[in-house]
């Protein structure tokens, strides 16, 4: 079991997946991954692992605390106060061991990307939205929900109008911009992707400076790397610097 393979992002959405506290949409996206990806489902597995061991741990703790503190005689009980405010303590001291160890984890394996990718990353802040005319009037419709802050509505639009055009730069670049905007940095990828791949795209500069983001955020640091030294946004020098 290599944790180091395993992002916060990923952990915390395998945690929600598990827990049951994903949304149906996610949910289906999450299976499908599970499906597709290979690897996945082994991340999978041994994050339940952990967190069965967290939870079978903590349980044992306060089982033996609960047997200890029982009561062996009268006197046991006139003075138990103590013991039960022990007994508190003790759980609360358990359950925040636990928190500082998972949080040291990302804290000094890869966390620092995190720290990187909040530092850098602002979304892209979309194009005019005169809407003069009926031309691509869904396409600017979306783009009033992007500007609003209403990412997932906006990308939802878009990726109807994409399924028409699927290697549409323009679609698959603010698709990919409100994907990330929305935290879902893994999905945006292939969508930033297309864009990098087409010859004279006229957002091709963003999308290799918003991909680099995106593998940063994924833990990918060497192809985080490479897509940021094809792009000359003024910011990706200074987190160059940072990466190498």
């Amino acid at each position: 079991m290599d944790l180091n393979d395993i992002s916060q992002e990923e952990f915390e959405s395998i945690e929600a997946y598990l827990n049951d506290q994903l949304s149906d949409e996610d949910v289906m996206a999450f299976e499908n991954r599970l499906k597709n990806e290979a690897g996945f489902a082994s991340k999978v597995e041994d994050i339940k692992t952990i967190l069965t061991g967290l939870e079978t741990q903590v349980m044992k703790e306060q089982l033996d605390e609960f047997h200890h503190e029982i009561p062996n005689s009268q006197e046991d009980i006139i003075t138990n106060e103590p013991k039960v405010k022990s007994l508190h303590w003790k759980r609360i001291a358990v359950a925040a061991v636990l928190i500082i160890g998972l949080g040291s984890f990302w804290l000094f394996n890869g966390n620092s990307n995190d720290r990187l990718y909040s530092n850098y990353f602002t979304p892209d802040p979309g194009l005019p939205t005169t809407m003069s005319s009926n031309h691509n009037y869904e396409f600017y419709a979306a783009m009033v929900d992007y500007k609003q802050g209403n990412y997932k509505t906006a990308g939802q639009k878009w990726k109807i109008l994409l399924e028409a055009k699927p290697k549409s730069d323009t679609l698959n670049y603010f698709i990919g911009s409100a994907l990330m905007a929305d935290d879902k940095t893994n999905e945006a990828i292939n969508h930033l992707k297309t864009v990098t791949e087409s010859n004279n795209g006229a957002f091709k500069n963003e999308a290799y400076y918003y991909l680099g983001l995106a593998y940063l955020k994924s833990g990918n640091t060497d192809a985080a790397i490479s897509a940021l030294k094809k792009t000359n946004v003024p910011k990706s020098k200074d987190l160059l610097k940072k990466l190498d």
